[in-house]
Protein backbone atom coordinates (compact mmCIF):
# COMPACT_ATOMS: atom_id res chain seq x y z
CA UNK A 1 0.00 0.00 0.00
CA UNK A 2 1.66 3.21 -0.92
CA UNK A 3 2.07 5.95 1.74
CA UNK A 4 0.60 9.22 1.26
CA UNK A 5 2.38 12.32 2.46
CA UNK A 6 -0.41 15.19 2.76
CA UNK A 7 1.28 18.46 2.97
CA UNK A 8 0.95 20.91 5.48
CA UNK A 9 2.60 24.30 4.39
CA UNK A 10 2.36 26.66 7.74
CA UNK A 11 3.92 29.52 5.81
CA UNK A 12 3.03 32.57 4.03
CA UNK A 13 4.87 32.19 1.24
CA UNK A 14 4.80 28.64 -0.63
CA UNK A 15 4.94 28.08 -4.26
CA UNK A 16 1.63 26.82 -4.67
CA UNK A 17 -0.66 27.36 -1.51
CA UNK A 18 1.53 30.13 0.89
CA UNK A 19 -0.60 31.81 2.95
CA UNK A 20 -3.71 29.35 2.70
CA UNK A 21 -3.17 27.41 5.96
CA UNK A 22 -0.70 29.89 7.66
CA UNK A 23 -2.59 30.29 10.92
CA UNK A 24 -2.14 27.48 13.46
CA UNK A 25 -5.85 26.36 13.75
CA UNK A 26 -6.22 26.48 9.66
CA UNK A 27 -3.27 24.53 9.21
CA UNK A 28 -4.92 21.74 11.69
CA UNK A 29 -8.31 21.55 10.17
CA UNK A 30 -6.30 21.17 6.74
CA UNK A 31 -3.86 18.18 8.41
CA UNK A 32 -7.73 17.08 9.18
CA UNK A 33 -8.98 16.91 6.32
CA UNK A 34 -5.90 15.84 4.53
CA UNK A 35 -6.39 12.64 6.94
CA UNK A 36 -10.10 12.54 5.97
CA UNK A 37 -8.98 12.35 2.05
CA UNK A 38 -6.55 9.40 2.20
CA UNK A 39 -3.70 10.81 3.42
CA UNK A 40 -1.34 8.51 5.64
CA UNK A 41 1.40 10.90 7.26
CA UNK A 42 1.06 15.03 7.53
CA UNK A 43 4.16 16.60 6.46
CA UNK A 44 4.07 19.81 7.91
CA UNK A 45 6.81 22.77 7.30
CA UNK A 46 7.38 25.99 8.28
CA UNK A 47 10.02 27.18 5.42
CA UNK A 48 8.92 27.42 1.99
CA UNK A 49 11.46 25.55 -0.08
CA UNK A 50 10.41 26.96 -3.39
CA UNK A 51 13.35 28.16 -5.63
CA UNK A 52 14.47 31.45 -4.73
CA UNK A 53 13.03 31.56 -0.74
CA UNK A 54 14.66 33.38 1.73
CA UNK A 55 15.37 31.09 5.06
CA UNK A 56 13.26 32.57 8.16
CA UNK A 57 15.38 31.13 11.37
CA UNK A 58 14.75 28.14 13.81
CA UNK A 59 13.07 30.17 16.00
CA UNK A 60 10.54 31.44 13.73
CA UNK A 61 9.81 28.02 11.81
CA UNK A 62 9.23 26.27 15.38
CA UNK A 63 6.89 29.28 16.30
CA UNK A 64 4.96 28.02 13.27
CA UNK A 65 4.65 24.45 13.35
CA UNK A 66 5.02 23.42 17.35
CA UNK A 67 1.39 24.06 17.65
CA UNK A 68 0.27 22.41 14.52
CA UNK A 69 2.31 18.75 15.01
CA UNK A 70 1.09 18.98 18.68
CA UNK A 71 -2.83 19.15 18.00
CA UNK A 72 -2.12 16.70 14.62
CA UNK A 73 0.21 14.61 16.90
CA UNK A 74 -2.65 14.42 19.51
CA UNK A 75 -5.31 13.35 17.31
CA UNK A 76 -3.46 10.26 16.30
CA UNK A 77 -1.96 11.25 13.19
CA UNK A 78 1.54 10.44 11.63
CA UNK A 79 2.76 13.46 11.22
CA UNK A 80 6.49 14.12 10.00
CA UNK A 81 8.50 17.52 10.02
CA UNK A 82 9.62 19.29 6.96
CA UNK A 83 12.64 20.81 8.23
CA UNK A 84 16.44 20.91 7.45
CA UNK A 85 17.51 22.48 10.85
CA UNK A 86 18.65 20.02 13.90
CA UNK A 87 17.05 22.36 16.99
CA UNK A 88 13.46 22.18 14.60
CA UNK A 89 13.77 18.81 14.07
CA UNK A 90 14.41 18.20 18.36
CA UNK A 91 11.26 20.69 19.35
CA UNK A 92 9.48 18.93 16.16
CA UNK A 93 9.94 15.37 17.75
CA UNK A 94 9.04 16.94 21.65
CA UNK A 95 5.86 17.91 19.76
CA UNK A 96 4.68 14.31 18.75
CA UNK A 97 6.81 14.18 15.06
CA UNK A 98 7.55 10.48 14.07
CA UNK A 99 9.61 11.46 11.05
CA UNK A 100 12.49 14.13 9.86
CA UNK A 101 12.15 14.88 6.30
CA UNK A 102 15.13 16.74 5.44
CA UNK A 103 15.25 18.07 1.73
CA UNK A 104 18.81 18.40 2.14
CA UNK A 105 20.11 15.13 3.14
CA UNK A 106 21.71 16.48 6.46
CA UNK A 107 24.17 18.68 4.33
CA UNK A 108 22.39 21.78 5.59
CA UNK A 109 22.72 20.60 9.31
CA UNK A 110 24.72 17.66 9.66
CA UNK A 111 23.42 17.32 13.53
CA UNK A 112 19.91 16.83 12.14
CA UNK A 113 21.28 13.31 11.39
CA UNK A 114 22.49 12.73 15.44
CA UNK A 115 18.92 14.27 16.46
CA UNK A 116 17.17 11.24 13.99
CA UNK A 117 19.86 8.40 15.62
CA UNK A 118 19.43 9.73 19.18
CA UNK A 119 15.61 9.84 18.93
CA UNK A 120 15.17 6.37 16.87
CA UNK A 121 12.68 7.83 14.17
CA UNK A 122 12.43 7.62 10.56
CA UNK A 123 14.21 10.05 8.43
CA UNK A 124 13.58 11.27 4.75
CA UNK A 125 16.84 12.27 2.76
CA UNK A 126 16.21 14.30 0.01
CA UNK A 127 18.93 15.03 -2.99
CA UNK A 128 20.31 18.67 -2.57
CA UNK A 129 22.72 20.44 -4.41
CA UNK A 130 22.65 23.86 -2.24
CA UNK A 131 19.81 25.97 -0.75
CA UNK A 132 16.74 26.95 -2.72
CA UNK A 133 17.90 30.88 -3.84
CA UNK A 134 20.77 29.23 -5.63
CA UNK A 135 19.89 25.54 -6.53
CA UNK A 136 19.80 25.60 -10.30
CA UNK A 137 23.01 27.10 -11.06
CA UNK A 138 24.11 23.43 -9.76
CA UNK A 139 21.59 21.73 -12.51
CA UNK A 140 24.00 19.56 -14.50
CA UNK A 141 23.63 15.71 -14.89
CA UNK A 142 25.22 13.50 -17.21
CA UNK A 143 23.40 10.22 -16.29
CA UNK A 144 20.56 12.02 -14.05
CA UNK A 145 19.39 8.42 -12.41
CA UNK A 146 22.60 7.39 -11.51
CA UNK A 147 24.53 10.39 -10.19
CA UNK A 148 21.20 11.15 -8.13
CA UNK A 149 21.54 7.87 -6.77
CA UNK A 150 25.26 8.03 -5.62
CA UNK A 151 24.58 11.36 -3.78
CA UNK A 152 21.75 9.81 -1.91
CA UNK A 153 23.75 6.80 -1.06
CA UNK A 154 26.45 9.22 0.39
CA UNK A 155 24.13 10.62 2.64
CA UNK A 156 22.89 6.94 3.85
CA UNK A 157 26.60 6.33 4.61
CA UNK A 158 26.87 9.83 6.37
CA UNK A 159 23.33 8.91 8.63
CA UNK A 160 24.37 5.38 9.52
CA UNK A 161 27.61 6.74 10.53
CA UNK A 162 25.52 9.53 12.90
CA UNK A 163 23.92 6.29 14.20
CA UNK A 164 20.91 6.18 12.09
CA UNK A 165 19.57 2.51 11.65
CA UNK A 166 19.03 1.79 8.07
CA UNK A 167 15.74 0.61 8.37
CA UNK A 168 14.62 3.78 9.78
CA UNK A 169 15.97 5.42 6.29
CA UNK A 170 13.94 6.82 3.30
CA UNK A 171 15.33 8.30 0.23
CA UNK A 172 13.64 11.27 -1.50
CA UNK A 173 15.09 11.66 -5.47
CA UNK A 174 14.49 15.78 -4.93
CA UNK A 175 11.79 16.09 -7.75
CA UNK A 176 12.68 19.96 -8.40
CA UNK A 177 15.77 20.53 -6.62
CA UNK A 178 18.36 21.66 -8.50
CA UNK A 179 16.52 19.91 -11.51
CA UNK A 180 15.06 21.95 -14.29
CA UNK A 181 12.32 20.69 -16.42
CA UNK A 182 13.19 17.90 -18.44
CA UNK A 183 15.74 17.12 -15.90
CA UNK A 184 12.97 15.72 -13.74
CA UNK A 185 11.34 13.46 -16.14
CA UNK A 186 14.46 11.88 -16.83
CA UNK A 187 14.95 11.11 -12.88
CA UNK A 188 11.46 9.68 -12.38
CA UNK A 189 12.31 7.40 -15.84
CA UNK A 190 15.47 6.11 -13.99
CA UNK A 191 13.66 6.01 -10.67
CA UNK A 192 14.74 2.64 -10.85
CA UNK A 193 18.42 3.55 -9.92
CA UNK A 194 17.08 4.73 -6.46
CA UNK A 195 15.28 2.13 -6.10
CA UNK A 196 17.37 -0.27 -6.54
CA UNK A 197 19.59 1.51 -3.17
CA UNK A 198 17.39 -1.07 -1.70
CA UNK A 199 15.42 1.80 0.71
CA UNK A 200 11.81 3.16 0.95
CA UNK A 201 11.73 5.71 -1.88
CA UNK A 202 9.18 9.18 -1.21
CA UNK A 203 8.45 11.06 -4.16
CA UNK A 204 6.95 14.45 -4.65
CA UNK A 205 5.74 15.91 -7.52
CA UNK A 206 2.76 18.29 -6.18
CA UNK A 207 2.37 20.61 -8.42
CA UNK A 208 5.60 21.88 -9.41
CA UNK A 209 6.98 23.24 -12.24
CA UNK A 210 7.92 21.20 -14.40
CA UNK A 211 4.17 19.74 -14.35
CA UNK A 212 2.78 22.94 -15.31
CA UNK A 213 4.90 23.34 -17.91
CA UNK A 214 4.12 19.92 -19.54
CA UNK A 215 0.26 21.10 -18.98
CA UNK A 216 0.77 24.43 -21.10
CA UNK A 217 -0.12 28.17 -20.41
CA UNK A 218 -1.54 28.83 -16.99
CA UNK A 219 -2.62 25.39 -15.95
CA UNK A 220 -5.43 25.61 -13.07
CA UNK A 221 -5.15 23.97 -9.93
CA UNK A 222 -7.68 21.01 -10.63
CA UNK A 223 -4.94 20.29 -13.77
CA UNK A 224 -1.84 20.72 -11.51
CA UNK A 225 -3.26 18.22 -9.05
CA UNK A 226 -4.90 15.76 -12.00
CA UNK A 227 -1.05 15.32 -12.98
CA UNK A 228 0.36 15.18 -9.74
CA UNK A 229 -1.69 12.13 -9.12
CA UNK A 230 -1.01 10.86 -12.35
CA UNK A 231 2.99 10.80 -11.73
CA UNK A 232 2.15 9.60 -7.77
CA UNK A 233 0.06 6.81 -9.15
CA UNK A 234 3.58 5.87 -11.87
CA UNK A 235 5.91 6.45 -9.27
CA UNK A 236 3.96 4.42 -7.32
CA UNK A 237 3.65 1.67 -10.25
CA UNK A 238 7.59 2.13 -10.50
CA UNK A 239 8.12 0.97 -7.25
CA UNK A 240 8.10 4.18 -4.96
CA UNK A 241 7.04 3.32 -1.18
CA UNK A 242 5.56 7.17 -0.97
CA UNK A 243 4.10 10.23 -2.39
CA UNK A 244 3.84 13.65 -0.67
CA UNK A 245 0.68 15.64 -2.37
CA UNK A 246 -0.71 18.59 -1.73
CA UNK A 247 -4.54 17.05 -2.68
CA UNK A 248 -4.59 13.38 -0.82
CA UNK A 249 -8.00 12.89 -2.67
CA UNK A 250 -6.81 12.79 -6.36
CA UNK A 251 -4.05 11.11 -5.46
CA UNK A 252 -6.03 8.36 -3.48
CA UNK A 253 -8.29 7.67 -6.06
CA UNK A 254 -5.28 7.56 -8.75
CA UNK A 255 -3.62 5.33 -6.68
CA UNK A 256 -6.81 2.99 -6.23
CA UNK A 257 -7.78 3.05 -10.18
CA UNK A 258 -3.95 1.55 -10.90
CA UNK A 259 -4.07 -1.04 -8.12
CA UNK A 260 -7.58 -2.29 -10.13
CA UNK A 261 -6.28 -2.28 -13.50
CA UNK A 262 -3.17 -4.15 -11.49
CA UNK A 263 -5.38 -6.73 -10.59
Amino acid sequence: MTSIWGIVNVTPDSFSDGGAHFAADAAVAHGRRLIQDGATVLDVGGESTRPGAEPVGAAAEIARVEPVIRALAADGATVSIDTYRAETARSAIAAGAAILNDVSGGLADPALLEVAAAHDVDVALGHWRGPSADMYREASYGRIGREVAAELSARVDAAVAAGVRRERIILDPGIGFAKRGEQNWALLRELDEIISLGFRVLVGTSRKGFLTAALGDAPTLAQRDLATAVTSALAADAGAWGVRVHDAAATRDALAVARAWQG
